[in-house]
Parts: C-alpha cells; structure tokens; sequence
C-alpha cells in the first residue's frame, strides 16, 4: 500500500468520515474496483489510442452483471430476478441498490480518466435500456429485456440529429404508419449516437406528429439498428471518447413493427427528459472523477518535477494554481455526493420535481470543474502534458475529453439556462400552492 496522492480519492476513500457511504456500499466499491482495474482500466490508455474496446471485454462485463450498475436506480429488480439476476458484486441486493451505488459505480469505472472505455461498455445499458424499463408495455418488455439486460444484445439511446441537439423538441426524423398500420416507417438522420456503431436497436426520438408540433408530436420507438434493412450507420471521428462508438445513423423507409412503440404516442418529449435527468447526473458524477485524475497527476508531477533548483512545488504560484483548482473540484464532489444521497431519500416524482433543473446544473458546473483542473494540470506538466507520449500523455489526453463532457447530455449553456428557468417555475408553483392554502 502507499499514501493516496492528495485529491486522487473523494474524501470517503480517503478515509475521513461521511453520513451517506454504509456498509453496503462500501462493500460494493471494494467488490468492483479490482474487478474494473484489471478488466478495463489496465489497457483503458491503449484502447483508447486504438479507438475501440475488443468485444470479450463487453462479454466479461455482462457475465460477472457488471454492466447492470449502468441502469438507474432503483433497478427493475422483477426483471433481473427472473432473468436469474439476484445480486451484484460484493453481495449488494438487487433490491438495495441505490444511487450512491450508481455514482460509486460510474466514479470506478472512469478511473482512468477517459470517458471513452468505459462508456463504450455502458452507455446503452445507462441510457438506451432504461425508456423500455420505465415505459415500455409488457409485451415490449417480452421481446427486448432478456437479451439487453444479460448483455446478449446491445442497446443505445437516439435523440441528436444534425441540426437537433439541446433543442430535442426540433427533431425532425419522422416515423409515419404504413397504409396496413402494422408498421412505422421512418425517415431521417440521428448523429453523435454513442455506441450506435455495436448497437442491435435504439431507443429512439421521432417525430409521429405533423411538422411544426413541437415537443407534443415526438415519440419514442426501438428501432433495429445493425444490419436492418434501411439503416446506414458510420462511425464519427471526434476530439475525445474515442474509443466510444460515436456514429452517424441514416434512416431510408426503415420498417418497424407499430408494437415497438414505447409508452404512448406523443409522450416521447417526457420520456426523454426524464432519461435526461440519469444520463446528466452520471456525466456529473464522470467528469468529477475526470478532474480528480487529472489534478491529482499534476500534483504528483510538481513534487517531482525540478525547475529553478528546486522542485516545482516549492514555487508559490503552483501551490496557488493547484488551490483554486482543488477547492472546486472537492466543492463539486461534495454536490455529487449530497445529490446522489438526496436520490436515494426522495421519490421519483420528487426527485424530478425538486432536483430536475439542479441536475443540469450540477452537469454544466461538473464540466466547469473539469476544465478549470484539466487547464492546471496541462500549464503544470508544461511541454510533457501538450505531447501525445511520455509521461503527460495522460493529460493530452484528459485535455481533449473536456469539451465530451460540456456537450453531450445538454449543452453547457442550455443547462444553466435551463436550472435556473426550472428553479423560477419551482418557485412560483410553490408560491402559489401556498397563496391558495391561505385564502382557505
């Protein structure tokens, strides 16, 4: 054993006292961390400069039911139990995990540093499976559950288009019935697709309504993916995650049985945002661990590294650069704690009431946090963090994962934008709540 480098752990890791972390999660961590290191982490680095995570990797992940921390919680715990799913590593009940284990989970498996690996191996399980779960009829459930749930087939979640991102009520791929109306026909584009490359179907974001319908006229469908008839898919070279499968998805007159429809007609804008809230609390709880590595590195570096006849962290300035960027980033990690242990307290309906918009913030401010520690740490290695070997190649790296984590999810903008718009209608619904109260 060795002494952690400081700001390499959140504090629980480092052995200072928290009300959230019991014994059940504690377990869990200890469980999966060794599992993670030597099936992923080891190679993450060289995975990624090759651009893709060989396939037995995904296939290791899904036997040992590692793969379904990804899901949000609680998890469909029904499902996994007829699928012979009775527990996750470390002996955590499928029913008790919680959203403290799901941030333990994301936080191990980004280890690394890189979002790439790990979320090759994920993101359909994280995001593109959970709209089937919540609002998927049974029969739907039937045909799709047992084989993305075991990981015998793959899954990824469609809603940017080209000229649809952050604005999701402007998608524009259209899924009109066939004549019989026993199919939907879609037409369109999907882009940035992580995972879409290795995926079998997608839950995806399309418009059922007439143009100009807005969010009312979306809905969400599992549309077959890889190797059906209609479907053309590329993958994107893009600056980072790599190694993720980001992909560009062309639909012609793609056939699709009227029965993969999920949920109701018309209620796709809500599906989604409501998928939006786990995907941008996981982001959160990712890039805050992206920080962690990348300034805990230069701190390491700077006790080794000699400049001017001493070493660099004997140079006041560096202490004050490593400070700012440190009282963010133990500032942000704290947020994500408190906002993973208030998951675990409130309903669901709560929850998206209460911490909806809280959630976009604590993303845009995750990848605030993470740009701040990622500058440091490349100002610190100097010429070592701006080359693509050697000892900083690490932080070449981590620098160009930045702009993966203020993107995707919602962009950074939009998210503070949208915090504080939803904190205005929170406020007003309870102001008002109360003013009728007092006239009865």
């Amino acid at each position: 054993m060795s002494t952690p480098i400081p700001f390499s752990e959140p504090s629980w890791l480092m052995g200072l006292p928290s009300p959230y972390f019991k014994d059940t999660h504690k377990r869990f961590q200890v469980a999966i961390r060794p599992f993670i290191q030597k099936q992923l982490l080891e190679n993450a680095i060289a995975w990624d400069k090759e651009e893709t995570i060989p396939e037995h990797v995904f296939a290791e992940f899904a036997k040992a039911n590692m793969l379904i921390p990804a899901l949000p919680a609680p998890l469909p715990v029904q499902w996994l139990k007829k699928l012979g799913i009775h527990e996750l590593p470390g002996g955590v009940k499928v029913e008790e995990f919680d959203y403290l284990h799901s941030y333990i989970y994301v936080d191990e498996m980004i280890r690394s540093g890189l979002a790439g690996p790990g979320g090759s191996l994920t993101t359909g399980m994280a995001f593109g499976v959970p709209p089937i779960i919540k609002f998927g009829s049974k029969a739907l459930q039937e045909r799709f559950l047992p084989d993305l749930l075991t990981g015998k087939k793959r899954s990824c979640i469609a809603i940017t288009e080209p000229d649809a991102g952050s604005d999701v009520a402007n998608i524009t791929t259209t899924a009109v019935k066939s004549a019989d109306g026993k199919h939907w026909i879609i037409n369109g584009t999907k882009k940035w697709i992580t995972n879409g490359i290795w995926s079998d179907s997608a839950s995806m974001a399309v418009r059922t309504g007439p143009e100009g319908s807005g969010g009312a006229g979306l809905s969400m469908i599992v549309v077959p993916l890889k190797g059906y008839p209609g479907v053309n898919m590329r993958r994107l070279k893009v600056q980072g995650q790599v190694s993720a499968g980001t992909t560009y998805i062309e639909l012609d007159d793609v056939k699709v049985p009227v029965e993969n429809l999920i949920g109701v007609e018309g209620m796709g804008m809500r599906y989604v945002m409501t998928n939006f809230n786990h995907e941008r609390l996981t982001i959160a709880a990712g890039t805050t661990r992206q920080a962690r590595v990348a300034l805990s590195a230069a701190f390491e570096y700077v006790m080794k590294r000699e400049a001017f006849g001493k070493p660099l962290m004997d140079q006041p300035v560096v202490r004050h650069r490593l400070a700012k960027a440190g009282a963010l980033l133990e500032s942000q990690s704290a947020w994500v704690e408190l906002f993973a242990y208030q998951m675990t307290q409130l309903p669901k309906d709560d929850a998206d009431r209460e911490l909806g918009g809280l959630t976009g913030l604590l993303k845009a401010q995750a990848g605030i946090v993470f740009k701040e520690c990622a500058d440091t740490a490349m100002l610190l290695f100097g010429g070592n963090g701006y080359t693509r070997s050697g000892q900083g190649e690490l932080i070449e790296m981590l620098h160009r994962e930045v702009p993966g984590t203020r993107i995707p999810g919602g962009s950074e903008d939009v998210m503070l934008d949208l915090a504080v718009r939803q904190l205005v209608k929170l406020y007003k619904t309870k102001t008002k709540a109360l003013e009728a109260g007092a006239k009865i």
